[in-house]
Order: C-alpha cells, then sequence, then structure tokens
C-alpha cells in the first residue's frame, strides 16, 4: 500500500505543470557593463546562472526587469535577501520595464545568490507568479611570482612574496604538497600572500605552483568555469648542505636540576647513522672545541622514522644565535636548533599608578587600574595570573625573557588583603598588598552649627558675622558624602585648631584636636573594611574643649576662629585646610561718657536768640553708639545720650555767674578714631534746667573723656 501511495505521488509530482515565467528578460547593469539573461548565462550543476564580473565586494547593480505580460496589473516585486540591500523600490516603466537599484553584501562571501520576483493576484484572477534567477557573481584575479633569489638548500624552508590584485580570491592551504622536487603551499600572513618552498632534490629544479581562486572565472570564450589560475613556473638551483637538520617536537626546554641530572623526553627526526643506547655531544659551534649546550642519549627508533631520546641540557640558548651542532667525537653529523632558557625567576616587582612613575611599593587600592611589570629570567614563556584581579589587554604591554608588563584592574568589592602573583598555577612568592584609598576628600562633608542650621564648612568664606549669643558651636560631618560609586578617598584624618580672642585680637585660649578620623558611610562598596575604633562617632563641642570661656560668655566683638585641615602626614598627596571666623557683631554699644563742653550756645523758651558763648560746662552722659553693619567693630561718627550738664560748672565768681544744672538730651558727632581717650564732639540737643526751672537748647563743641 505504501508503494502504491509512493508511484501516486510520484506520478503526479510528474505531471504537474511547470509555473509560467514571469519575466521575458532581465538585465543587470555594473557600472558600463550590461549583463543579460538571454546571453549571459552558464549552467552551474545543471542549473542555469546569470553570471557578472564584479571589482568590489559591495558592488552596486541597477536591474530592468521585462516582463512576460503587461495584461496584469499587479506590480512586480523584489523579494528581500540578507545577501543584498534594496536601495530603490521597484519602479515601473509603463509598457517597457521595470527598475530598481542593488548593493550586494560581502560578493567573496555569499553563497546562493539569487534574486527572487513576484507578481500577484490581480482583479482579473490572472494567478500569482514567482521566478527565482540564480546569480554567479565572478571576479579576475591574477597572481605573479618573482624571486629575489633562485638559491635554495635540501631540507631548508624559504618564503617568497607574491603579488595579487585580489588577494582574498587566493585559495590558501595548510598542507604541504609531497613527492615533489619542491613542495610547496600558499598561505596568508598579516594580509600578505606568501609562497614557502622546501626543496627535496639537488641540482637545478622546476617549481610549478597551481594555484586555485576561491571565486571562479570564465574561460574558452565565457563558456567554461574554472578556479585554477596559470601555473606559476620558476627554476631554483637546489644545492646540498654540509649537515642535515634534524627537527625536535619540544622547542622550548627549561633549564632546572631535573633537566640537567635525568633529561628532557624528546623525538627527534633519525639521522639514519645514529646509534641506538648512545650519548651524543650538542656543541653551538661546528669546529671542535664548543661550549657544551646539552647531551642527547638515542633510547629507541619509532615506526615513523623518528628517535625517542633523552636530552640533558647544562647551559642557555637561543635560536636566534646560532644552530646547535649534535657531534660524535668532536665531528659534526647533523644540526638542530631548540631555546634553551633558565628556569622562570622573578628577580622584582614593580608598580606604578596612573600619571605616576614606576616604584617598588606594591600596594594598590581598590576600584584602581594599575601597571605592573615583573623583572627576572626566561619571563617571555611564564603564564602569569593575578588571584582575583583582571588582566586588560594593552597596546603598551611589554614582554620579553627579562621584562613583563601587565595592566590589572582592581575590583572596587575585593575583599582579600593580598593578590598573589602565580606562575602556572604556583604562587611565585611576589603579592600585591590592597590598602584602601587614603586621600584627601574636600571639606564638603564637615558641617558646622553655631546656633542656626548647620552650614557645610567649605561655603563659609570670610568671616561670619553674628549679631546673637553663641551658645555653642557643634561640628557635625556627614560619612556618606565621602566616597562615591566611581571614586574612593578612605578615611579622612582632620586637625581642628581652635582660638578665641577679644575685640583687641588678644588671645583668650587656644586648642588643637588632632587625628579626628572620619569615615565613610555605608554607601561606600568599601564600608565593611573602613571599621575603626578611631572613627569618629556624633558630633564635637567646641564648649567641651574650652577650659577658661566658653562661647557663651564671650564679650561683644570676640573672635572665634577655627582651622580644619588634613592632617598632612597620612597622606601623599596636599590636603585641605579650611578657616572658619565667627565674629560677634553687635548693632549698638551704651556707653558713660563725660565731656566738657565749652563756648556753648544756650537759647531759654520765651527767649528769640541765643545767649553769647558760656564758659566751661561739665556734663555726664549715658550715649548709645552704633556700629557699621559691614565693618568689623567700627563706630559710626554720631551718639545719642541722655544725663546731665552743670553749665558754667568752673564760674567761680561771687555771684555763680549762669551757673545751673540740667537734664538734657544730646546728640553728638565724635571723630572716627579709634580707641580715643579725648575727644572733640560736637553737641546739640535740650534739656531742662533745674534751678531756672525752664527749658532750654543748647548747640557747642566739647571736650570729651571715656571712662
Amino acid at each position: 500500500m505504501a508503494a502504491l501511495l509512493c508511484l501516486s505521488l510520484s506520478a503526479e509530482a510528474q505531471t504537474a505543470p511547470p509555473s509560467p515565467p514571469l519575466l521575458r528578460e532581465l538585465t543587470l547593469r555594473t557600472d558600463t557593463t550590461r549583463y543579460a539573461l538571454s546571453r549571459n548565462t552558464i549552467a552551474v550543476q545543471g542549473e542555469p546562472h546569470l553570471y557578472f564580473y564584479y571589482r568590489q565586494d559591495d558592488e552596486t547593480a541597477e536591474l530592468q526587469l521585462y516582463p512576460l505580460s503587461w495584461q496584469s496589473k499587479a506590480p512586480v516585486r523584489l523579494r528581500r535577501s540578507a545577501d543584498f540591500v534594496l536601495l530603490d523600490s521597484v519602479t515601473a516603466v509603463p509598457g517597457q520595464f521595470y527598475r530598481t537599484k542593488i548593493r550586494f553584501k560581502d560578493l567573496p562571501a555569499a553563497r546562493f545568490l539569487q534574486l527572487t520576483f513576484t507578481q500577484a493576484n490581480d482583479s482579473a484572477g490572472r494567478p500569482a507568479l514567482t521566478q527565482t534567477v540564480n546569480l554567479l557573481p565572478i571576479t579576475r584575479t591574477t597572481l605573479e611570482f618573482k624571486p629575489n633569489d633562485t638559491e635554495l638548500f635540501v631540507g631548508e624552508e624559504k618564503v617568497f612574496d607574491l603579488s595579487s590584485n585580489n588577494p582574498k580570491n587566493i585559495r590558501v592551504s595548510s598542507e604541504w604538497t609531497k613527492g615533489q622536487d619542491i613542495d610547496w603551499r600558499i598561505v596568508q600572513e598579516k594580509g600578505q600572500l606568501r609562497l614557502r618552498v622546501v626543496p627535496n632534490a639537488l641540482g637545478t629544479r622546476l617549481l610549478t605552483v597551481r594555484p586555485q581562486t576561491e571565486r571562479p572565472f570564465l574561460t574558452d570564450n565565457n563558456r567554461r568555469l574554472s578556479y585554477g589560475l596559470p601555473p606559476l613556473r620558476q627554476e631554483f638551483t637546489v644545492k646540498a648542505s654540509r649537515l642535515r637538520f634534524l627537527s625536535v617536537d619540544k622547542k622550548e626546554i627549561t633549564m632546572d636540576e631535573l633537566a640537567r641530572r635525568k633529561g628532557v623526553e624528546i623525538i627527534l627526526d633519525n639521522g639514519r647513522t645514529f646509534d641506538l643506547k648512545r650519548t651524543y655531544r650538542i656543541e653551538d659551534q661546528e669546529e671542535a672545541g664548543g661550549a657544551l649546550m646539552a647531551e642527547l642519549f638515542t633510547r629507541q627508533y619509532l615506526t615513523n622514522d623518528r628517535v625517542l631520546c633523552w636530552l640533558r641540557v647544562y647551559n642557555t640558548h637561543r635560536q636566534t644565535e646560532s644552530y646547535l651542532y649534535i657531534k660524535e667525537n668532536d665531528q659534526a653529523k647533523y644540526i638542530t636548533n631548540f631555546n634553551i632558557s633558565p628556569k622562570t625567576a622573578i628577580s622584582s616587582v614593580q608598580v606604578r599608578h596612573r600619571g605616576g612613575d614606576w616604584g617598588p611599593s606594591l600596594n594598590v587600592n581598590p576600584g584602581e587600574t594599575v601597571d605592573v611589570r615583573l623583572e627576572g629570567e626566561s619571563l617571555q614563556k611564564a603564564r602569569f595570573h593575578f588571584e582575583d584581579v583582571a588582566i586588560i589587554p594593552s597596546d603598551s604591554s611589554i614582554r620579553s625573557d627579562a621584562a613583563v608588563v601587565y595592566r590589572v584592574q582592581v575590583p572596587q568589592t575585593i575583599d582579600k588583603r593580598r593578590v598573589t602573583i602565580f606562575n602556572a598555577g604556583q604562587p611565585t612568592g611576589y603579592a600585591l598588598a590592597v590598602k584602601e584609598f587614603q586621600r584627601p576628600h574636600p571639606l564638603d562633608f564637615v558641617a558646622v552649627n553655631f546656633g542656626e542650621s548647620p552650614r557645610v564648612i567649605n561655603r563659609l568664606n570670610g568671616p561670619v558675622l553674628y549679631d546673637r549669643t553663641i551658645s555653642d558651636v557643634v561640628f557635625s560631618f556627614n560619612p556618606n558624602g565621602i566616597d562615591t560609586e566611581t571614586q574612593l578617598y578612605g578615611k579622612q584624618y582632620l586637625t581642628f585648631d581652635i582660638r578665641t580672642q577679644n575685640a583687641k585680637g588678644e588671645l583668650i585660649e587656644m586648642r588643637t584636636i588632632e587625628n579626628v578620623v572620619v569615615c565613610p558611610g555605608d554607601n561606600s562598596v568599601r564600608a565593611a573594611f573602613y571599621q575603626d575604633k578611631q572613627c569618629q562617632v556624633g558630633n564635637i563641642s567646641l564648649n567641651n574643649l574650652l577650659s577658661s570661656r566658653k562661647t557663651y560668655d564671650l564679650d561683644d566683638w570676640s573672635t572665634i576662629i577655627i582651622t580644619i585641615r588634613h592632617n598632612q602626614s597620612q597622606y601623599q598627596e596636599p590636603g585641605f585646610t579650611q578657616k572658619l571666623e565667627l565674629v560677634l557683631k553687635r548693632r549698638i554699644k551704651f556707653d558713660i561718657d563725660v565731656s566738657f563742653p565749652g563756648g556753648l550756645l544756650t537759647k531759654y523758651k520765651g527767649e528769640s536768640s541765643y545767649t553769647s558763648f558760656g564758659g566751661i560746662s561739665l556734663a555726664m552722659l549715658g550715649q548709645l553708639s552704633f556700629y557699621h553693619p559691614e565693618k568689623i567693630n567700627r563706630l559710626r561718627p554720631y551718639k545719642v545720650g541722655a544725663g546731665f550738664v552743670a553749665l558754667n560748672a568752673f564760674d567761680l565768681s561771687k555771684n555763680g555767674g549762669n551757673r545751673d544744672l540740667g537734664v538734657v538730651i544730646l546728640g553728638s558727632i565724635y571723630p572716627t578714631r579709634r580707641d580715643a581717650k579725648l575727644t572733640f564732639p560736637l553737641y546739640l540737643g535740650g534739656g531742662y534746667l533745674l534751678s531756672a526751672g525752664k527749658p532750654f537748647f543748647l548747640l557747642g563743641p566739647g571736650i570729651g573723656v571715656r571712662l
């Protein structure tokens, strides 16, 4: 039954009519060349392909589509593909063709390139049509071989450069040809095509290289595809080497105690004249008397025409210095080459921080990127790695036998105090010491409160004039304002210098608080590692430090000078300093002044004019002085007071003259000179005479004495 079903399906498939074509012609134009489906077609694996030549990997092409019929009103569409980009939509030129433009993507790598066109059903009931056109991109490739030297030696490999207009299209090979007079293979190294050759026979030999391409090209008047370029032929003169080169399976031998006594097991090419169970001497020169580099002991033959040996090494050797000669009785029999290097040993480790110089200190900080330089012997073959630390690739990295440089990034969340340096999984005895950051932070995490709300200390510039009583000066700290996600500063070591002085600038008291330690808060990723009994907890009260006079007991215009600075001995870079001056400002001042007005002009009630100048009077006044609002402890030149005036107090005549005692309110103008005990004010005011029993007004100068 199953067989019958299969035959039925096969018969239906054979009798199913093929879908009608959509296009009668398709043209593809690149630059100035046009390719048509009707004449530029070639069969590939039995299927027709429209071929076209390209010069660029992302070639741009214009397509012109000629439909089989214009009766359908449905437009022709081009399906999108990952192999090209549709630059223009498909546009119809009625009655002629459709036009569009595409740009290919990486033509050398494209496989099974196709263009699929569709036309949907129209209103007249015509069926949907689909047609696929296979494309074959081809390119012209040339290859030239022009050697400068045509002399070769048997068994020695030589490398020549090849030139091509399209190197990517030349097929390279990882395998050598076999059985030829000169074996060869084509390789690509750093974007350059190279031909490697190894001669096998003496004399004048012809090298024939048959290169292949990745993309085909057309031959025989565009009728046949080919991948083979014209052969490259070159004659070489092959000379015999006096000594045969024997290759070793190990090119790097470490000279340690085990390699000196027991030896290292190696596999060597069969020298044909080797005797088993015999020791051969290896020296660094062909002549007799060379330095002993190693000893070779042959153990047994292998099935692949090689020999298993023990190699005991005694001196260091680099392949670039010279060949190694295998000798029997001081006679060189063969040559070989390999490196003999001492055991990896580190003599010193240095660290360079960003923007700094190399130094012997191995201290690093969490979140920091540093360069680490290791110096010693045989470092190039070592496999170093740093415990729990990422190595960042860097163009400036150095790697040689004498020194290697690594750029490492310490995680911010590292929980170890030491980062051990390993070589091939074994500790080297060196380690980086993880130290917390200890950098001075700007003092914006310190706030001061002297009667109002706390204020950030580094925002108080210049003297602060405060016109109330300062009950206390309290310093508070914001631990969360030190470390951030991107910047770590660590513990802050502060010193407080405190001085109080009176209005004359005389020192009242001086105190110094050292090593106030403020630790970063819980917002820091390193908060758990800052825990310390020295960390400041709570606020600092100034009155708890002052012994003689508290802040609330200071006189007018006294000054509190507080200097906050980083303890420089704790840092390797300059710290910050902030100075705060609190001045006890006052607006008015009350004094008792005694003065001697002289030559006063007095006017009594009921009189129309002032009397003549009087004699020396005596005035005792309680006066209010007014301070300048923008200057420190500077009085304005005027005062207002009330008190007693003894007019003509020093008139000693028998009748007493015009002596009298009055109660007055006076305004006075004083010189602004500071600390003057004797002044000459000008008075203006009035009062009431006690003896005469009448009011009066007065005006005149005087002599003032300040008590």
